[in-house]
């Protein structure tokens, strides 16, 4: 208990001094005790030069956080796609937040890949450069492997030594403190601020096994793999493990680069299209995209491919939301908000005693206005900011899936407009969707969706009396008003907050005394 106090301490005395307390000031007075409390982490002996240059809370808090490092880092890039949670303005600022770190040393690169690989295996790698990358959770080294008897030139990522340890011990210290605070400010609750540090925790477990990142980039590669001037780099399991990924090294240019592919003679108006249309068509069409695709994700390899690269983080969009979303889109193109109203009665995004006339009224608040803009003022990212704005009067439940998908829709028109500056994303999306959606509305299509389901259902048949009386178990549970959520991340979290209840209740006595103890000693 006193290591978990210790931790809790020094985060809260790193928060305190990073003045996030004027930020959330701005959305909730804090009470008068959070207010000493803070006073007394952020308390130094030696007096701290304040920066010369102005900056606004925004800038602040990135900074803060970035200097923090690892966990508070992730924390910021997490923070920068709930615009639902923190606001859009603070949401942009944080999309600034750099994740460079200073590189560990080559040796214990080298020591990583032979405990990982095995000796034979790192015998077969030829050339380990130093890194050529680091950020918070690993490092990029350029190398040469021997595959079967060819070379291969490739790229080795390596998480860095301890990061796993180091991340879940701060993550838990910052569960507690959310948790603390929403004890403390009830009217915190609404955040959800445990929720989102453990979702945080969750999908940062899953970029530190390296095996998963793997198992996404080659999931992307064989839904996109007869996709015209798109590639995902290959693989090659035999070099990948837990802390190491090997892939294709990508000779090519940066997008970012726009004056290196115009000296190339590449079409940067037709990348641009290209690069949303590829986003789009893999969000309806597979359910399955890039959710970080910035300008240093994408590359353009030396035969013109749009080459992305980093699978860290990948958004899902089930085959009903892969629906609504393209109809919503559509019908905007289309400028039918009644039709978009009726999507989102069907797909239960508002409740349904709200009056389709009146959404349908509130929906084209949203697209006359768009239609009237011009071409580069117009953004489907920003629509559907809008759209979550306007749905929240109806009640909206918030969609993490589309938020996600939101956040990097407006990456990516950011990067398309980069390239050209005139690009029109209705113009470029209305074919994707328009294709998608007739393709959906075949027969054909139809007809094979219903062989497969009546197939699967066929399979399923034996298990049929199990399955009711699980049925009947869960409807008992319903009338009574305690059934749990059937997922392992729902029980993980409520598991977790009963652990932090218990600690609070032996601990809050604890963390006063060395609170005072701790002012003499750090």
């Amino acid at each position: 208990m006193v290591k978990k106090i210790i931790t809790l301490f020094k985060l809260g005395r790193k928060i305190a001094k990073s003045d996030i307390l004027n930020i959330v000031s701005k959305f909730q007075e804090p009470p008068l005790i959070i207010k000493i409390l803070f006073k007394i982490l952020s308390f130094s002996i030696v007096s701290q030069k304040k920066a010369e240059v102005v900056q606004d809370e925004g800038e602040r808090l990135s900074n803060s956080l970035e200097s923090m490092g690892t966990t508070f880092i992730k924390l910021g890039q997490f923070l920068a796609t709930r615009p639902d949670i923190i606001g859009e303005e603070l949401s942009k600022k944080l999309e600034n937040l750099q994740d460079k770190l200073p590189p560990f040393s080559q040796s214990q690169a080298q020591e990583i890949i032979r405990n990982d690989l095995g000796e034979d295996t790192y015998n077969s790698i030829i050339n380990l450069s130093e890194p050529v990358a680091a950020a918070s959770i690993a490092q990029v080294h350029k190398a040469q492997i021997n595959d079967n008897k060819t070379i291969k030139d490739v790229a080795i990522k390596i998480l860095r030594p301890d990061i796993k340890r180091i991340f879940n011990e701060e993550i838990d210290a910052m569960m507690l403190f959310a948790f603390l605070i929403e004890s403390f400010i009830k009217k915190t609750k609404r955040l959800k601020l445990v929720e989102v540090v453990f979702l945080l925790k969750e999908i940062t477990n899953l970029e530190m096994d390296l095996r998963f990142e793997a198992a996404a980039a080659n999931e992307y590669a064989e839904n996109t793999k007869n996709d015209v001037g798109f590639r995902v780099p290959k693989i090659y399991w035999n070099f990948t493990s837990e802390n190491v990924m090997t892939l294709d090294w990508v000779d090519g240019v940066s997008i970012r680069e726009t004056d290196e592919l115009k000296k190339r003679n590449l079409n940067t108006e037709k990348i641009a299209e290209d690069i949303i249309q590829n986003f789009l068509r893999h969000a309806v069409r597979d359910g399955f995209f890039h959710a970080d695709m910035h300008q240093g994700n994408i590359f353009i390899d030396n035969n013109g491919f749009i080459v992305p690269i980093d699978f860290g983080i990948m958004g899902r969009l089930d085959k009903m939301s892969k629906r609504f979303l393209a109809e919503i889109l559509f019908g905007f193109i289309q400028r039918d908000y009644r039709k978009v109203a009726e999507v989102h009665l069907v797909a239960g995004l508002v409740p349904k005693q709200v009056p389709i006339d009146d959404l349908a009224q509130a929906l084209r608040s949203i697209g006359e206005p768009i239609f009237g803009q011009a071409v580069k003022d117009i953004s489907g990212g920003k629509l559907l900011k809008q759209l979550f704005d306007v749905t929240e009067k109806f009640n909206m439940q918030t969609q993490p899936q589309l938020l996600m998908l939101q956040k990097t829709m407006v990456v990516v028109e950011g990067v398309a407009r980069k390239l050209n500056p005139n690009t029109n994303i209705w113009t470029t999306s209305k074919p994707v969707l328009e294709n998608w959606l007739k393709e959906t509305k075949n027969p054909m299509t139809a007809l094979n969706e219903t062989l497969q389901n009546t197939s699967e259902v066929i399979k399923r048949l034996p298990e049929f009396p199990e399955i009711m009386d699980k049925a009947n178990q869960a409807l008992t549970y319903l009338a009574s008003g305690q059934i749990p959520q059937n997922s392992n991340s729902y029980t993980a979290l409520n598991t977790k907050k009963s652990e932090m209840m218990a600690f609070r209740n032996q601990s809050i006595m604890g963390i006063l005394i060395l609170v005072i103890f701790g002012l003499l000693v750090f």
